[in-house]
């Protein structure tokens, strides 16, 4: 892996954003983005000593754009526009998000659009480099002008204010950069604008949602052909004729994936003449509801690329041309709806997911004995595994309602639409985790199911599924405390023991 990633504001890829946030990659300025910065700098400090009237460098915010800030007050301007801003509520926001926060703040500033002098952006690298994650309350953006509270925050400890933490230790912003041999800015014209305006709580937020979906399509075949076989499905539903007559993508490759992962299963043979004529459709149409989601995800996945390189500050500053234009890149109604979306697919790989869970837990629907458990009665088995699945796929109903349908008007009606992308955008993250456990839940249930087939191999993929969570999880026997076994399956989901161990025995997934 990587010390650092160079950034230059046009090719930042999702992968890199994921290691800068969790595995502690660091960033670098390349020195192409170096002189376009510094070229626009010049633009800034020429224009502000001609007089120049540009919005929120010479003149205030928002619906106080209308007055004039003299030559001698541009620099309080800055400061105070990050403490007014600074009103976020709630918990922090996690600790991986703001280090995405960081590195896409200064991938956007590369790009040279924002006026920011060069060691601005340098110190805003320092922070993530050396370890300092500013604190950024997780509620308070509307997504309108960009992410105005939460980014307030995360600049204020560059001027030794706000609060960071340091190895999970809450300070001070001036006790973090006394800690690590920084020394606190001191913020020129136009540069307190140009940190908060842009999309980077809401994009942040949305890239590790997406990484952590495109994680959860694999998983969720793996999971959809284990339950398929303990409950003694067919295959045929996943023959490519099919999926060829309505070639949606996603479906296809579902369907390819399904197949191959029960290839060679003794479980499926022993029944192939039995007088089952179609198998329910949380079985049956497995593919074309996984797929769906795919199709969504590689939507969103569009959408997030394109904003991870783009410049989303207020004024644009055009180094080429030596022109500053006043437009609204920071709106963030592309995030929303993209989250919104995002939101809604995973969901649904929950609500099936939940459905499997219940067919296998059911003597009634699997044939098998109640709830996966010997002695029922004395022992309540996976019963409360089903509750909790039940739980998380109801919040999940609630929590993909489209944040992006709703505005309020903000700041005496200046912002008179805004798009809701920092809500879509945390309901998201929420869905994804909820979704995460859902899966795990029907894995372990599944790999208990597949213990009562004693005599018959699984298939391959299924197979090295199976033996994978029970290097972890042993044969439950008789009660013992769930929710620790689930929580052994979900980290197995989370770094992605599963889907390597069924890649290695029938190739990779699509």
């Amino acid at each position: 892996m990587k010390e650092h990633i160079v950034l230059n504001g046009s090719d930042f890829l999702l992968e890199d954003l994921v290691h800068i946030a969790r595995n502690n990659v660091g960033i670098k300025i390349s020195v192409e983005s170096e002189s376009r910065i510094h070229k626009a700098r010049e633009l800034i400090d020429r224009w502000v000593k001609q007089g120049e009237r540009i919005y929120g460098v010479t003149t205030g915010f928002g619906a106080l754009s209308n007055v004039t800030i003299s030559y001698d007050d541009t620099k309080k301007l800055q400061k105070k526009i990050l403490l007014s801003h600074a009103a976020g509520i709630g918990k922090p926001i996690d600790e991986d998000v703001v280090r995405a926060m960081i590195a896409l703040r200064v991938n956007d500033f590369c790009r040279g659009n924002s006026g920011l002098r060069l060691e601005t952006i340098e110190k805003l690298a320092q922070l993530l480099n050396k370890g300092i994650v500013p604190v950024v309350p997780e509620k308070g953006s509307v997504g309108a002008s960009g992410d105005l509270v939460p980014m307030a925050h995360l600049a204020l400890v560059l001027i030794g204010e706000g609060e960071a933490f340091i190895d999970g230790k809450r300070m001070s912003g001036a006790a973090a950069l006394k800690k690590k041999s920084i020394l606190p800015l001191v913020l020129e014209a136009g540069e307190g604008i140009a940190l908060i305006n842009g999309t980077q709580f809401m994009i942040a937020l949305g890239c590790l949602a997406l990484h952590d979906a495109l994680n959860l399509c694999k998983h969720a075949d793996i999971a959809a052909s284990m339950s398929l076989e303990t409950l003694m499905g067919t295959r045929a539903a996943f023959d490519p004729r099919i999926h060829n007559a309505r070639p949606h993508k996603g479906q296809i490759l579902a369907a390819a994936n399904m197949l191959r992962i029960t290839d060679n299963s003794e479980i499926i043979s022993s029944h192939k003449d039995c007088s089952r004529v179609q198998d329910a459709y949380t079985l049956r149409c497995s593919p074309q509801v996984h797929g769906a989601s795919w199709d969504a995800f590689g939507y969103v996945d569009n959408v997030i690329r394109v904003e991870m390189n783009s410049s989303t500050e207020n004024p644009l500053i055009f180094p080429e041309s030596e022109e500053f234009l006043s437009g609204g890149n920071f709106h963030g109604q592309p995030l929303a709806l993209a989250c919104d979306f995002l939101g809604i697919a995973i969901a649904e790989l929950a609500n099936i997911s939940e459905r499997r869970i219940e067919r296998l837990v059911n003597p009634q629907l699997s044939g098998l004995p109640a709830f996966l458990i010997e002695d029922g009665g004395l022992n309540s088995g996976f019963m409360i595994g089903q509750y909790v699945a039940a739980s998380l796929v109801s919040e999940n109903k609630v929590l993909a309602h489209p944040a992006s349908v709703d505005s309020i008007p903000t700041s005496a009606n200046k912002e008179d639409h805004v798009s809701m992308g920092a809500i879509a955008a945390r309901k998201c993250r929420d869905i994804v985790a909820n979704t995460e456990e859902v899966i795990a839940i029907e894995l372990l249930c599944a790999a208990q199911g597949i213990d009562l087939f004693t005599n018959m191999k699984a298939g391959d993929g299924t197979l090295a599924a199976y033996e994978v969570i029970r290097s972890k999880v042993d044969y439950m026997k008789e009660d013992r405390l769930l929710s620790t076994d689930i929580a052994k399956v979900k980290q197995l989901l989370l770094d992605g023991t599963i889907v390597k161990a069924v890649e290695d025995k029938v190739g990779k997934l699509y």
